[in-house]
C-alpha cells in the first residue's frame, strides 16, 4: 500500500507545475485588473503551464490542449499524484541519464512514466523549453544544471487539489465551442503570432501553429463573444492580431511582457503583447 506523500508545511498555492513558452506566471500581476469579477465556468483551450488557472482556481473549469503528453501529465497529477511524486523520485540530473530518458518511447511507458517524463526533462533541459520536432519526439538538449528541482512535492500537492475541480481534454482549440454556455470565461493564450521571422516558435505539437489557426480563433472569439461569454485572448501585439480583432478595439490593451525562453540570449527581454477582452465596449 502506497503512503500518502507529505509536502513541507501549510499548503502551497497553486503554481505551474512545469515551465512553458509564453507562460503567464510573470503576467498574472498586470492582468489582474482585467479579469472579470464574476463568471460561470472557466476555460482554457490553450493550457501550456496553466498559470492563469492556478491563480485564478475557479470552482469550475473545463481544461483543454492538443498537446497529449502535457494532458496526460495533468490527469495524472489529478488522479495520481502519489504515484507520480514516487517515481519523480527516482530521476537524476545526469547528462547520460537525460538522454535516455529523452529517448523513450512514450507508447511503451505507463501514464504515470509518461508524466514523470515530461516533468523530468521540463525540469532538467536546456531553459525549459518545450520542443519537438516533426515526427513529436522531444529534441531540447540537457541543460547542465547544478541542482535542479525536479520533484517539488508541495507545489505538486497544490496542483493536484486544484486540479479536483477541473475536466481536461486532450484537444483542439474548436473544442470550447462545445462546452462554453453564456456567461462562462474563456481564456485564450496561443502560440503567439511572430514578431518577426526569428521569432517565430510554435513547436508544442508536432503541427505548428500558423496564420490560418490564428484566423479560426479570431472566428471562434466571435462565436464564443455573440454567445454571451466573456472571452479574453492574449497575444504578440503587432499589426495583423490588431486586423483580426479590429472589432474589439475597446478591449485592446496593451502591456509588455519579458520573454525569458529563447535559444540566444540576446532576444529575450521585454516585448509588446496585446490582451483582448470581449466585454468590454
Amino acid at each position: 500500500m502506497l503512503t500518502r506523500v507529505k509536502g513541507g508545511g501549510a499548503a502551497a498555492r497553486p503554481q505551474p507545475v512545469i515551465k512553458w513558452a509564453g507562460g503567464k506566471r510573470q503576467m498574472l500581476g498586470q492582468y489582474q485588473e482585467y479579469f472579470p469579477c464574476a463568471f460561470g465556468r472557466y476555460h482554457e483551450p490553450f493550457l501550456g503551464g496553466a498559470a492563469v488557472f492556478f491563480h485564478l482556481s475557479p470552482p469550475v473549469a473545463v481544461l483543454s490542449d492538443s498537446n497529449d503528453e502535457l494532458i496526460n501529465m495533468y490527469r495524472v497529477i489529478q488522479t495520481k499524484v502519489d504515484l507520480l511524486i514516487e517515481d519523480l523520485f527516482r530521476h537524476r540530473n545526469d547528462s547520460e541519464y537525460f538522454y535516455q530518458v529523452r529517448e523513450m518511447k512514450v507508447d511503451t511507458l505507463s501514464d504515470v512514466q509518461r508524466a514523470s517524463r515530461l516533468i523530468f526533462l521540463n525540469k532538467t533541459c536546456y531553459n525549459g523549453l518545450y520542443r519537438v520536432n516533426r515526427k513529436g519526439m522531444f529534441n531540447v538538449p540537457f541543460g547542465k544544471y547544478k541542482s535542479p528541482r525536479i520533484t517539488d512535492v508541495d507545489i505538486l500537492l497544490a496542483a493536484n487539489r486544484a486540479l479536483q475541480r477541473a475536466v481536461l481534454i486532450r484537444a483542439g482549440f474548436e473544442v470550447v465551442l462545445e462546452n462554453a454556455r453564456p456567461g462562462d470565461f474563456v481564456y485564450f493564450d496561443p502560440p503567439y503570432f511572430p514578431v518577426s521571422r526569428t521569432a517565430n516558435f510554435t513547436d508544442f505539437t508536432n503541427q505548428p501553429f500558423g496564420a490560418g489557426d490564428h484566423e479560426r480563433l479570431a472566428g471562434i472569439f466571435d462565436e464564443l463573444a455573440r454567445r454571451g461569454c466573456l472571452v479574453m485572448l492574449s497575444n504578440s501585439d503587432t499589426p495583423y492580431v490588431r486586423e483580426l480583432f479590429d472589432g474589439y478595439r475597446a478591449g485592446m490593451i496593451s502591456l509588455t511582457a519579458n520573454r525569458s525562453i529563447n535559444s540566444k540570449a540576446d532576444r529575450r527581454g521585454p516585448v509588446g503583447e496585446l490582451l483582448i477582452c470581449s466585454w468590454m465596449k
